[in-house]
């Protein structure tokens, strides 16, 4: 994620604007003050939570903000970021680290997190165990844990996604969500209804709010509810039209109220944010107060110039409102550069490096839903990873995100830690029936590829005699890759020189690609990982 520094006349970029007032926050902005701004000011470069983070939510808690975002077939499930100021992030947990909700068993989609009376409240989508997608919950007193899983809230028969918590102008809690109905090509309700304080039923009968209008910009469905209070009305912001893929046209409108119940009022010049240059299909987010006045909305969008390939990446933008009562984003899309909402500058997060000398794994090394793998890590020695293969057809993973279209990814496999049978890799990863890779197996170097389950070998080369040997996978545009071997990291060997692999198959309509360590044989055999890297 490259951040640049820059000095701007405060005076021209616009500072001074007024604040929401979230249910939610821990400091009432009605009352609050722009602060003064300085005639300089820092800025940041979207995104601030650069790879797959979909549907992002956030919360502030006293000086912290916490965030959370879509899984998807990615585990661990649901991570818990940190910030003080918008902008840097880290990833210190997740809601679910070590297995899923008992109740669930795919798509864990668009948490919410929310935070009241000394607890955290993760809202999420996920589908049930021979049924469909259902809005649970899960709760903790410490924003990274652990969590107790409350249990699903309502699941409708063609499913129910993005739930969204909100007390009414009386204080009486509610869940907010939307009936999946586009599914099977019908209209899409966003519903209501009263929710009891223990966050496990639903009581009552729900209500609409509204639907998606045919003909307009919201095309077959409008979703992702994310709602603040604002003097006297209620504010709902939301998503429009296709969310993912090649085909998205996603957009952001919002639409008040002076009751939860309604009527509700869409705004006259929805959506409120679209497309630009740079970032496409804007979309599902959150609004935060950062308690002085100013609003800020944290949300999705894909990177024009790259497509679907890193995902669908974490925005942050300003909301200004206007003297009509009603939100606006500067340029009515996603910004390039902004004023850093607390000075300060993000950091360069763009290279990830890893050793193995730390006792535990990062948070940000992910695993397919359906196939949690057994490793260990030797710290000593320099450190070096040891992951169980899988028979599988792509074998065992742990996988990074990646941020851009264009990056380089190298390992270096020990061949004599490397037991009989097992081919040791390095992958582009879509899902577990999709992969590019290469991989070492028996003194052999193979370069393969697994489309819809079936798997084709491109190459085979004999390994070299080294202890160590490297592989190399350079990505250009997202799906052109080419693929080298290396006994020493100075001279490289080609795998598919000037042929690169189309990979334009890797990511499914939700996800983007990865960059995995692949180990595929007999089960309880092992690979022996000596470092990662992937460079930006």
């Amino acid at each position: 994620m490259k951040k640049n520094l820059y000095f701007l006349s405060a005076l021209t970029l616009g500072l001074l604007t007024f604040g929401c007032n979230r249910n939610q926050s821990t400091a009432s902005s009605d009352a609050a003050t722009a602060p003064v701004a300085s005639t300089q000011a820092v800025t940041y470069s979207n995104p601030v939570l650069p790879g797959d983070y979909a549907d992002p939510s956030v919360v502030r808690v006293g000086d912290d903000y916490w965030a959370t975002a879509t899984s998807s077939e990615w585990a661990p499930l649901y991570p818990i970021l940190h910030s003080k100021n918008l902008v840097d992030w880290e990833t210190v947990g997740h809601v679910f680290p070590d297995k899923l909700p008992n109740w669930a068993e795919a798509h864990f989609w668009a948490p919410e997190i929310s935070y009241e009376k000394g607890k955290y409240y993760i809202y999420y989508t996920a589908k049930k165990k021979g049924g469909n997608l259902c809005v649970g919950v899960a709760s903790a007193t410490k924003a990274t844990g652990p969590y107790t899983d409350l249990g699903p809230l309502v699941c409708q028969e063609v499913g129910s996604i993005d739930g969204f918590p909100i007390r009414d102008e009386k204080g009486d809690l509610y869940l907010i969500w939307k009936e999946d109905a586009n599914s099977v090509g019908k209209p899409t309700p966003m519903w209501g209804q009263r929710m009891n304080e223990e966050r496990t039923a639903l009581t009552g009968e729900k209500f609409e709010l509204f639907r998606n209008e045919k003909g307009t910009w919201e095309g077959g469905l409008v979703e992702g509810p994310a709602l603040v209070k604002r003097n006297d009305y209620f504010y709902l912001f939301y998503a429009g039209d296709a969310c993912c893929g090649r085909s998205c046209t996603y957009g952001v409108g919002v639409a008040r109220a002076k009751s939860i119940r309604g009527p509700w009022e869409k705004y006259a010049q929805n959506p409120i944010m679209k497309k630009n240059e740079a970032w496409t299909c804007p979309g599902h987010g959150t609004v935060v107060s950062d308690g002085k006045g100013r609003d800020y909305f944290l949300y999705h969008a894909y990177s024009a110039n790259s497509t679907v390939y890193p995902g669908r990446q974490g925005l942050l933008d300003e909301i200004t409102w206007g003297s009509d009562g009603w939100p606006r984003f500067q340029n009515a899309s996603p910004s390039l550069t902004a004023i850093a909402p607390y000075n300060t500058n993000a950091q360069d997060e763009r290279n990830i490096q890893d050793e193995f000398t730390a006792a535990k794994l990062a948070s940000s090394w992910q695993w397919f839903v359906e196939q949690s793998p057994t490793y260990s890590v030797q710290t000593s020695q320099g450190g070096r990873l040891l992951l169980q293969a899988s028979p599988d057809k792509i074998g065992s993973v742990l996988s990074k995100r990646t941020v851009e279209a264009d990056y380089t990814a190298t390992a270096a496999i020990n061949q004599r830690q490397l037991s009989k049978g097992v081919a040791a890799g390095l992958a582009a990863v879509g899902d577990p029936q999709n992969a590019i890779g290469v991989s070492v197996q028996n003194g052999e170097i193979s370069l393969w590829t697994v489309k819809e389950n079936k798997e084709t070998v491109h190459a085979k080369v004999p390994a070299p005699s080294s202890d160590l040997i490297q592989f190399r996978l350079t990505a250009a545009k997202g799906d052109q890759l080419q693929f080298a071997w290396s006994p020493d990291g100075t001279t490289w060997t080609p795998l598919n020189e000037g042929k690169p692999l189309n990979g334009d198959f890797l990511p499914p309509w939700d996800r983007g690609v990865r960059i995995a360590l692949t180990a595929k044989g007999p089960a309880g055999a092992t690979a022996a990982y000596e470092w990662y890297r992937l460079a930006h």
